[in-house]
């Protein structure tokens, strides 16, 4: 979302970025640099970096002269925030990602959020959330209710084009007919994607449908996952599933599924949702994080971690005739259009700014 806000703003004279990686430079910060952002890493590895870290992150901010210094996530929003203040700025954006903090194993970075939320009445000037379960989570942990606007992602969709021929490609390249229906999830082999409740609902559509097949993609969702190899093997499912692993090409893969499925028991703003809907694809998702919300009436939502009602859904899904289907997808295309192009969104980060900076 930072990439996609910032490559927004190219060959505006009015808005010029740096943006500042605490630990490593990353596929994202190569990929700004290349087309022209200034990208600092700070190269992080332990707690015992921070001194330095806020050392260089105030020389920083007072070499650039920052009108807005935005941060992103919970580490940066502390350590931006205290570099911002000691550096004689008040003009500062926190910006929370997620509500699934009931998942984080990590007391370090429970230890932050705590933090944060006892700051966050006198280091931010405004807190950016992803959406109002967000919102809510963080508002129960204390943080200052009166600073908190609420943006969704944006996407470029201009890049997320249904194409028939690419989907017939595919769907050739997986040897799949136009008469079976390819169910598909999309994410790294986690926990909190619950792929086991998914392959669970799939064991359940499948003694009811014949012409139904299911794909994974995601890093790790490939045969070489022992523990997802059993859990087909468990439900005597590995000859309808298609795992693909992680693939630079999931737009495309998207145009080649008739439902997508989120099956997560946690998440924050899921990009996938909106990417498939981008793609005209017709979704059933989990009630997890702001997947509800995305979907709005264009697709079917199911409580987490229940396999039962997510496989009636998925079912259901199936059953709709064909053009419901692909009026629904429709819908879903125009849902994104209207609430998360990366155009409007951006304008709503700068009307946050602009907001900050009349105060």
């Amino acid at each position: 979302m930072l990439k996609r806000l910032v490559e927004s703003h190219q060959g505006n004279l009015h808005y010029r970025h740096t943006v500042i990686s605490l630990s490593a430079i990353g596929q994202v910060g190569l990929k700004l640099q290349a087309i022209g952002v200034e990208v600092i890493a700070l190269n992080m590895r332990s707690a015992w970096d921070v001194p330095l870290a806020l050392w260089r992150l105030r020389r920083i901010i007072r070499q650039a002269r920052p009108d807005i210094v935005q941060t992103w996530m919970y580490h940066a929003d502390l350590l931006g925030g205290l570099a911002a203040r000691v550096s004689g700025y008040r003009n500062i954006v926190w910006n929370i990602r997620t509500s699934a903090l009931r998942q984080s194993r990590n007391s370090l970075t429970q230890l932050i959020i705590l933090l944060c939320a006892k700051s966050s009445r006198f280091l931010p000037a405004a807190i950016i959330c992803c959406g109002e379960k967000a919102r809510e989570v963080h508002l129960n942990l204390g943080y200052d209710k009166d600073k908190f606007e609420i943006v969704p992602n944006g996407y470029d969709l201009s890049s997320l084009t249904r194409s028939a021929s690419v989907r017939e490609r595919l769907r050739e390249k997986l040897v799949c007919n136009d008469k079976e229906l390819l169910i598909g999830v999309c994410g790294r082999f986690d926990p909190l994607k619950d792929y086991r409740n998914f392959i669970e609902a799939a064991s359940l559509v499948a003694r009811q449908l014949d012409g139904v097949r299911f794909v994974m993609i995601g890093r790790n969702c490939d045969s070489n996952n022992a523990q997802l190899r059993d859990w087909l093997d468990d439900f005597n499912l590995s000859d309808r599933f298609i795992l693909l692993g992680e693939r630079g090409d999931v737009p495309d893969l998207m145009s080649a599924l008739d439902v997508f499925c989120l099956s997560s028991k946690a998440e924050g703003f899921p990009n996938v949702v909106c990417e498939a809907m981008a793609m005209s694809t017709p979704c059933v998702v989990t009630r997890a994080g702001e997947a509800e919300f995305i979907v709005g009436t264009t697709g079917f939502t199911v409580p987490t971690e229940s396999a039962v009602e997510l496989a009636g859904a998925l079912l259901r899904m199936c059953r709709l005739p064909q053009q419901t289907r692909t009026e629904l997808g429709t819908a879903a295309r125009k849902r994104v259009e209207d609430n998360f192009s990366i155009s409007k969104v951006a304008d709503r980060y700068v009307s946050v700014y602009a907001n900050v900076l009349t105060k």
